[in-house]
């Protein structure tokens, strides 16, 4: 029992802080613990630096777990108690910071249905015209137009995702050999090309969300003025702006096919050139 008392107290003695790497020699008031099942030269650790290392790992967050790096052993932590007051504010504090993201998402959602909402009555005041536009949306239920609104921008965003363009473009490619005719409105669609190029993924085109999301709503302003344009003598607003916007899809689809397929037979007709050879001195 001595001897086992005389070892102990040597290690005691012999206990150095693996924080600082001091002593009790280097300093004999500071306090000591032993936090985990560490054994040898890192038993022994500071109580202020290892204080200081747990601040470092928690990051200001006062309920994370702090475990050794040695032996992984979640350190026990404990805090005096508090007193009624600051129990309250202390709970009230975490709720509101677990209460904040569910009310932030909550405000977003709602901020964008209510745009939602006002781009989709603008739209219809604009395609049917203003005063009609008013008529119809007194005349029709609230929960319709709560519903029906909202879903005039995502269709018209669905709409601009079709890439209808690339199905005809393909069609023609397969077919233009059997009809010399496009090769006459689309010079170059019939060529033989010597190689395949490879065609870049439409999801790969880091404009793309942007790209639909402004087309689409710019949309039936497009469609009102080219109605306005190439339609003038159609009195009803609405078929007016509708066959504005079937012109206007239809003659940008047609450069976008002819575009895009000049795009194809230029890497297709590509070549490497030789390394130019360096005159010898």
């Amino acid at each position: 029992m001595a001897e086992e008392g005389a070892v102990v107290m040597q290690q005691i003695v012999d206990r150095s802080c693996w924080v600082c790497f001091a002593t009790d020699e280097d300093d004999r008031t500071a306090e000591w613990v032993r936090p985990c099942r560490c054994r040898g030269s890192t038993k022994w650790v500071h109580q202020s630096c290892l204080q200081r290392w747990v601040d470092e790992k928690q990051r200001g967050n006062s309920t994370a777990r702090v475990a050794c790096p040695q032996c992984n052993a979640e350190y026990l932590i404990v805090f005096p108690k508090l007193g009624p007051v600051v129990y309250v504010l202390d709970l009230a504090d975490r709720l509101i910071s677990k209460a904040c993201p569910f009310a932030a998402a909550g405000i977003m959602v709602g901020s964008i249905y209510w745009t939602a909402v006002t781009y989709g009555a603008v739209t219809v005041m604009q395609v049917v015209g203003h005063k009609e536009g008013l008529d119809v949306m007194e005349r029709a239920d609230p929960l319709f137009l709560l519903i029906g609104l909202p879903t005039i921008p995502v269709m018209l965003i669905l709409g601009k995702m079709i890439r209808w363009e690339d199905y005809v473009l393909r069609l023609w490619r397969k077919y233009s050999n059997k009809l010399q005719i496009l090769n006459c409105i689309f010079p170059g669609i019939g060529c033989p090309v010597p190689r395949i190029p490879a065609e870049a993924s439409p999801l790969a085109d880091h404009m793309s969300a942007t790209r639909i999301l402004c087309g689409a709503l710019v949309f039936p302003t497009i469609a009102t003025i080219v109605g306005k344009l190439m339609f003038s003598s159609v009195n009803s607003n609405l078929q007016r702006t509708i066959l504005g916007g079937i012109a206007f899809v239809a003659i940008k689809g047609a450069f976008k096919v002819y575009f895009k397929q000049q795009q194809y037979l230029r890497q297709a007709h590509r070549k490497i050139l030789n390394f130019p050879e360096m005159d010898e001195a």
